[in-house]
């Protein structure tokens, strides 16, 4: 499937989901799922990672928000936060859910081709109506689960302009959303994958870049001098290494 209509594919699924997510508090039907996902060809599925964070964002609106972050954590989750990565679930224990939580959609998902390890990058909506980014890496469960291992989220500096205001007899035109889905190429006939690029070596301590274990997707963090998170991903794809994505997370005054 060429990059143009992988897009499609998946846009479609998140079409299918988040509509299947407005009926009610039962969530979507396993079979509307399991149909859409026998639709994507191959191993690797970014629909998937699509349909995790669907279900994440929702079990945040509906059950809480910490509560969310509990179930969906892998063992061992780091959360990247002001001071850089720290294991999620002690913390998660002291935490009690806000009374309305963030949301936030996926934007682009890049995958390794054995699907075992993938990494979404999307955008996030707060309570008091702040914009912002996130980037979430997720593993694939003995189980055949998808839990993130990895999550980091971060407010726009500055925050873009509000919106005017809807007046009546104006003409809304809302756009669709596209999920841009990447899938790491698997080696040919034995080949062996070439290692990723160098990347600098950073302080002790302040960043950190972890492989798939078939070698095909890298993912990295760094905690810079300023307080910026940064974090990005790389696949190898048609016999190269590319970067799906990048993110800088500018740290903000109440952090």
């Amino acid at each position: 499937m060429t990059p143009v209509r992988r897009i499609f594919a998946v846009a479609a699924l998140a079409a299918v989901l988040t509509g299947c997510a407005s009926q009610g508090p039962k969530g979507p039907p396993r079979a509307v799922i399991n149909r859409a996902l026998a639709t994507a060809p191959g191993a690797a599925q970014p629909s998937t990672i699509v349909a995790a964070e669907i279900a994440f964002a929702r079990a945040a609106r509906e059950q809480g928000q910490w509560t969310a972050f509990k179930m969906f954590a892998a063992p061992g989750a780091l959360l990247h936060g002001r001071n850089g990565p720290f294991p999620i679930e002690p913390w998660l224990a002291t935490q009690t859910d806000p009374p309305k939580a963030t949301q936030w959609e996926a934007r682009a998902v890049v995958i390794s081709c054995d699907g075992a390890l993938a990494v979404s990058q999307g955008r996030l909506t707060t309570p008091e109506g702040q914009v912002g980014n996130f980037v979430t890496v997720w593993e694939r469960q003995e189980n055949g689960e998808y839990r993130y291992v990895f999550d980091a989220g971060g407010l726009d500096v500055p925050q873009p302009p509000p919106r005017k205001p809807v007046e009546d007899g104006d003409i809304v035109v809302t756009s669709i959303d596209a999920v841009l889905g990447l899938v790491a190429s698997c080696p040919r006939g034995g080949a062996e994958i070439p290692p990723p690029p160098a990347i600098p070596v950073g302080e002790d301590g302040k960043t950190d870049a972890r492989l798939s274990r078939d070698g095909t997707l890298r993912w990295r963090w760094e905690h810079r001098a300023d307080g910026a998170r940064y974090a990005m991903a790389e696949y190898f794809y048609e016999g190269r290494w590319l970067t799906a994505f990048e993110q800088t997370l500018t740290p903000t005054a109440d952090e």
